[in-house]
């Protein structure tokens, strides 16, 4: 019943309908990433809330989220296979109290169950440690509200990385890109609130002008206690040298678009 011609984002798609009918739609059409249900009140003991559209699929978006999902699984390819595996989640499904949300990508060791019901999925099951956000039709606002009231509240999930593409004309191919990182490896909130690194790259910048990049410029490293957070106990991290840098250097920024 959308009239997309009309749209725009934010959209609030449906109102007043269960987490329950809401999961059922987005699996009956295969939506992923770009619908979230908040909940909004509560009638007859029965919670119910709306249903917003904050992103459209393009190919550019897509291209992104394939590039950086490739590169995490090209760097992690040495322990596969091993129990010190990194599990690619996609976009699973995530619950946490009154809000529903899937990321573009996310990833995790092995770890255990939660208390109940602090899971990922409302219930037992662990979180992601890094949840990868690719924003296209997405205000950065919402981007970054989303990673530190969701994903990273309650220390959910420990780094969260949000990329922003830009279009400068009505081409569909984006030629400026923002990245911003958050840890929750600081000493207060305010520092895990606040981008561990952030960076622009791109074939221009926001004036127009070209932006050249020397090899391993923009690299984001995640230490691998951050990738390793809260594994199994009976799990051994791999500490050798050459692995060790290889796991961590997951994210090359540089390499990310090419459409």
């Amino acid at each position: 019943m959308a009239e997309w011609e009309k749209a725009k984002l934010p959209y609030v798609l449906a109102e007043n309908v269960t987490i329950d009918k809401y999961e059922e739609r987005k699996d009956r059409f295969n939506v992923h990433g770009s619908w979230e249900w908040s909940a909004k009140l509560e009638k007859n003991g029965i919670i119910l809330g709306d249903v917003t559209v904050y992103e459209l699929t393009t190919q550019a978006h897509e291209v992104c989220i394939g590039a950086i999902t490739k590169l995490m699984i090209k760097q992690c390819l040495p322990v596969d296979y091993t129990d010190a595996d990194i599990l690619n989640l996609g976009a699973t499904r995530t619950r946490a109290k009154g809000f529903c949300k899937e990321p573009d990508s996310s990833f995790r060791p092995d770890k255990s169950a939660v208390d109940l019901p602090n899971g990922s999925d409302g219930l037992t099951a662990p979180w992601p440690n890094i949840v990868i956000e690719v924003a296209s039709s997405e205000s950065v606002s919402h981007a970054k509200d989303k990673a530190r009231n969701y994903w990273l509240h309650n220390n959910r999930v420990h780094d969260v990385i949000i990329v922003k593409l830009y279009y400068d004309s009505e081409t569909p191919v984006p030629s400026r890109m923002k990245a911003w990182h958050y840890c929750v490896s600081g000493t207060s909130v305010q520092q895990k609130l606040k981008p561990k690194n952030k960076f622009e790259f791109g074939t221009h910048d926001a004036n127009g002008d070209l932006l050249n990049y020397g090899e391993g410029t923009c690299v984001i490293k995640i230490p691998l206690d951050c990738l390793y957070h809260d594994v199994n106990p009976s799990i051994q991290v791999p500490r050798s040298k050459n692995l060790a840098k290889c796991l961590e250097r997951i994210f090359l920024a540089v390499e990310l678009i090419s459409v």
